[in-house]
């Protein structure tokens, strides 16, 4: 570029620096050093070494329009030391700034008191005052614009910030699946134990690749930059055999928790016939089967919440031919024993949190009775196939365990252990 110096530009015989700033930008002033915190001028270059320690720099107090400041990694170890910029207004959003990158060079413009300071030689993001929720914790993935945090055991989530400069459901919601640990299942044609209680939460106003379950409700959860414990809910054991003096109801299984989520452990599959104690099938997240001797079943959404978080089981046959009900699941009631048959265990319910469709908390199948019929299917573990032990649920999907056979008194299943995931928007 050419310059023309002309008599507009000199007010007196000599050219001066005001008389060139006029015409023409100065160059950029580079300054000695700097090792410690300090702050910038406009118009000033920094060598910035952090071989020693970080260093925080704050941006001029009153800057114009125009205004710049440049900084360079002066022994190439930022990324060991950071530098950080003191909270100001980057692109619209007051915050502060780290920079991590080995041998970095950052050139920052002063726009206007509306959207205030922008890189202009290094702009790898959209910009600098739009930022997103930034978490650890569990096991993390991504799908499209999400973070996705799973919690298979006990665990912190930890929020070290919140979004700037997005909307507010982008900037403090997170969307979350807790689904808490499955029962067991009751023995000697014990009921099929319920599914642990299922909750999730997706907030309508995210901007979703994922389809809701026809379970969630329609608003997340939100956060605080803070550390959240996270618990996951072991499953419940199944009433052990083989003997009938053992007949009775399987271990409830026990609660999942994130921040105010609380999801309650299935309800154990109520007892069989034999040599007692006998109970009927457990209220809880979802209830579970009956058994034989009571065959009545346990409650679900208990305690209650909405949208509610599980089913009723279904009823046993306490005259014979015998077999338990199934537990209740998150999809359906457990259905009720048919002419010596066990009743099927609930279905379960399919999320796509994770961006997986995937389905999680089925009830355990109830059992049936030897030469009167079979076991039944469930959406956790299926119930005993006559003198058959109740299955399992799997693990971490909290579905309830299958119900055991008779004669002679065969054990229930356990349930399955529950899950937390939580996600949230990060780019």
């Amino acid at each position: 570029m050419t310059t023309r110096i002309t008599t507009d530009n000199i007010t007196d015989a000599t050219i001066g620096t005001a008389d060139l700033a006029s015409s023409v930008p100065l160059n950029t002033q580079w300054q000695a050093v700097k090792t410690s915190d300090f702050t910038a001028v406009a118009g000033e270059g920094y060598f910035v070494d952090t071989t020693s320690a970080a260093v925080e720099v704050t941006l001029p107090a009153s800057p114009n329009a125009g205004d710049v400041v440049v900084f360079k990694d002066y022994a190439r170890t930022w990324g060991t030391n950071a530098v950080s910029i003191a909270s100001a207004l980057f692109d619209g959003g007051t915050v502060s700034q780290t920079f991590s990158t080995n041998g970095q060079t950052l050139t920052l413009v002063y726009m206007d008191g509306t959207k205030g300071w922008s890189l202009i030689n290094e702009d790898t993001s959209t910009d600098l005052g739009s930022t997103f929720i930034a978490a650890t914790g569990g096991t993390v993935t991504t799908s499209g614009d999400f973070k996705i945090h799973t919690f298979t055991g006990y665990g912190c989530f930890v929020v070290s910030s919140l979004g700037v400069g997005i909307p507010c459901a982008q900037a403090s919601t997170v969307d979350y699946l807790v689904i808490a640990g499955g029962a067991g299942g009751g023995n000697s044609n014990g009921g099929g134990g319920g599914a642990g209680g299922f909750r999730e939460g997706k907030d309508s106003t995210l901007s979703s690749p994922h389809t809701a379950s026809p379970f969630a409700a329609t608003t997340g959860l939100t956060i605080s930059a803070t550390t959240y414990p996270v618990t996951v809910g072991a499953g419940g054991a199944g009433q052990p055999g083989p003997e009938l003096a053992n007949a009775g109801r399987g271990r409830a299984g026990s609660n999942s928790v994130f921040s105010t989520i609380t999801s309650t452990g299935g309800g154990g599959g109520g007892s069989g016939h034999g040599g007692g104690p006998f109970n009927p099938g457990e209220a809880g997240g979802n209830g579970g089967g009956g058994g034989t001797n009571p065959n009545t079943a346990g409650a679900g959404n208990t305690p209650p919440v909405s949208p509610p978080q599980g089913n009723p089981g279904g009823l046993g046959n306490p005259t014979g031919p015998h077999a338990g009900g199934g537990g209740g699941g998150i999809g359906a009631a457990g259905a009720n024993q048919s002419g010596g048959n066990g009743g099927a265990g609930g279905n379960g319910g399919t999320s796509s949190i994770n961006g997986t469709p995937t389905t999680r908390g089925g009830g355990g199948g109830g059992a049936g009775q030897v030469s009167f019929g079979s076991g039944a299917p469930g959406g956790g573990g299926n119930g005993g196939q006559g003198t058959g032990a109740g299955s399992a649920a799997t693990a971490n999907t909290g579905g309830g365990g299958g119900g055991g056979g008779y004669p002679p008194s065969a054990a229930g299943g356990s349930g399955g252990k529950g899950l937390v995931i939580i996600r949230y928007k990060y780019q």
